[in-house]
């Protein structure tokens, strides 16, 4: 998928509903301000990169696709940055980033572990992984046999696979949420989102937030 025709996706009714509610979910564990940093790790076309900056937060997008990159880049809104650069390997030193995202780029890494300690290296505050929950609805429409669409090949984590991810690094406070319960995006599967978030986790994103140390 040409990254244009990805990052058209979120304009549509369905798409724009589901980037809504995964960037909130996102923004609610961080809750960073005006003027801190933060990495997107696994970046894309910039789609989430773009959301903080928009909100004033200072953001670096990470990606291994040139051709997404490249796409990111031509989208800017604010001073938000993106560079070329693989997610076992962060081309930052220590602690250079307030936050770290990475939404759903965890699940095509095979070395998960490794990526996550490089995340976590990285970043002083808290940081918020985005994953695709085989505990979901979406994952039976999209994620089994090997996964269709944009989804093919993702790894799809159950919330225990996610806490054993996390249980060596040097991290606190563990949180699990999650969103997209209905993946649909009509007006039912809206207001069903919005009467679950605090419900067992079986919405189709899965977010796991930590403070660093």
């Amino acid at each position: 998928m040409q990254a244009k025709d990805y990052d058209a996706w979120y304009q549509t009714p369905r798409g724009s509903w589901i980037g809504e509610q995964e960037y909130r979910l996102l923004r609610r564990l961080l809750q960073p301000t005006a003027g801190q940093c933060m990495i997107d790790v696994g970046c894309g076309t910039g789609y989430f990169t773009r959301r903080f900056a928009a909100d004033g937060v200072r953001v670096s997008g990470v990606d291994p696709d040139a051709a997404m990159i490249s796409y990111a880049q031509s989208q800017k809104i604010a001073d938000e940055s993106y560079l070329y650069g693989d997610a076992r390997a962060l081309p930052f030193p220590d602690r250079s980033f307030d936050y770290c995202i990475a939404v759903a780029s965890l699940c095509f890494i095979q070395e998960q572990e490794l990526a996550l300690a490089e995340m976590v290296r990285v970043t002083r505050k808290r940081i918020a992984i985005g994953f695709l929950n085989r505990n979901s609805l979406l994952y039976w429409q999209k994620g089994r046999h090997g996964g269709s669409g944009a989804y093919c090949g993702a790894h799809w984590h159950t919330p225990a696979e996610v806490r054993r991810l996390f249980h060596d690094l040097p991290v606190s406070n563990l949180q699990l949420r999650s969103a997209i319960y209905l993946p649909g995006g009509n007006r039912f599967a809206r207001a069903v989102d919005a009467c679950l978030q605090q419900w067992p986790l079986i919405g189709g994103f899965l977010v796991a937030a930590a403070d660093i140390g």
